[in-house]
């Protein structure tokens, strides 16, 4: 179960059960595997993609990246992997789609920020 202590004492006290709460981990854990395969088709469909990354030496607000791969792990309500653009990549932590066309995902080390990807830029 993904809830930590507190959550688990705030849930039970709005009238859940062991039960009730197990169920909705299993929720959390279900979306967030959906989540993760929609994310990975996303970048696997698609061998360039858009997006509004803020990057050094770029005038441009939308910047765009030829995608090598993509390679994500889930647990729990943890979403994680790491994107291969084709010279660089950067871990990824969380992840949510907005639309067939469009999703986000929280990049680490060296970007270290939240950032829309779409296939096609004017979708940003």
């Amino acid at each position: 179960m993904h809830f930590d202590p507190r959550e688990q004492a705030a849930l039970r006290e709005v009238g859940l059960d062991t039960d009730d709460l197990r169920a909705a981990s299993d929720l959390v854990s279900d979306a967030v595997e959906s989540d993760a395969d929609a994310i990975a088709a996303f970048f696997g469909d698609s061998d360039t993609v858009y997006s509004d990354m803020e990057m050094a030496h770029s005038a441009s607000d939308v910047q765009e990246h030829a995608v090598d791969h993509v390679d994500l792990y889930t647990h729990g309500a943890d979403l994680r992997g790491y994107l291969k653009f084709d010279s660089w990549g950067v871990p990824i932590e969380g992840g949510r789609v907005l639309t067939e066309e469009k999703i986000e995902l929280t990049l680490g080390p060296t970007v270290d920020a939240r950032v829309t990807f779409a296939r096609d830029a004017d979708e940003l």
